[in-house]
């Protein structure tokens, strides 16, 4: 299954443009969040969708920060999403 991530770091912030994206882009389930990214804990949708992923799904992003704010973070989660067996696709703009 093709899965989005997209997010924004405030609430008057536009999500619509990464959300067209990831449905042109064939994402049938899209996890949004208005949130900072400086605490994971804190971004429902982010660990709502990492524990969606399973074998065989393709995640979708349309900027590397919205998944995650610094080189570890990414690291950990692309590694978190590898050893659950999903794959990763960046959209570029």
């Amino acid at each position: 299954m093709n899965v989005g991530y997209a997010r924004v770091s405030t609430s008057s912030q536009n999500l619509e443009n990464q959300i067209n994206r990831l449905k042109d882009a064939g994402c049938v389930k899209i996890f949004s969040e208005k949130k900072s990214g400086k605490n994971k804990a804190d971004r429902q949708q982010f660990n709502f969708m990492m524990d969606f992923v399973r074998e065989g799904d393709i995640l979708f992003i349309t900027s590397v920060i919205d998944l995650d704010n610094t080189a570890y973070d990414l690291t950990h989660s692309c590694k978190m999403t590898y050893f659950d067996l999903a794959s990763m696709m960046y959209l570029h703009r």
